[in-house]
């Protein structure tokens, strides 16, 4: 390690020390002391309930309904075009059926957005829960 010698204003000699070794060698012992560290496992442990081979599994058949949008504002239900009344009709029954039926909204990619915003506003008023988008591979292209 050096030394530098330095004089203050009154003549009094003033030794710095160079802390630039000192420095380099706390950073590798914290380099070290990371390294060496274990590594933090962030998990849960849960007793879940083994599945059961000998309950046979009900399946149900939940109803599909492929709802589109054209371009130019019409309303398909299963390819038959309605009107947004009928819709609110259908709407209505869909969300009273137990199990709720899918509704597969399929906008076109040219469709106004202001239309396809109503739709799913009338489906969440009259209480619709299973819905979702489909045939989004057109917005890809």
């Amino acid at each position: 390690m050096s030394m530098e010698v330095k004089s203050g204003d009154d003549g009094v000699p003033m030794m710095e020390m160079n802390m630039t070794p000192l420095i380099d060698v706390m950073l590798v012992l914290i380099t070290l002391l990371i390294i060496t560290l274990p590594i933090q496992t962030h998990a849960v442990k849960l007793d879940m309930p083994r599945p059961s081979t000998s309950q046979a599994k009900q399946l149900i058949d939940i109803p599909k309904v492929r709802l589109t949008i054209d371009f130019d504002g019409t309303i398909l239900w299963n390819g038959a075009p309605i009107d947004r009344a009928t819709l609110d009709g259908y709407f209505m029954d869909a969300s009273t059926q137990d199990p709720q039926p899918e509704i597969h909204l399929e906008p076109n990619k040219l469709a106004k957005y202001d239309i396809v915003a109503k739709v799913l506003a009338d489906a969440q008023r009259l209480g619709v829960r299973k819905i979702g988008f489909t045939g989004l591979d057109q917005y890809m292209q």
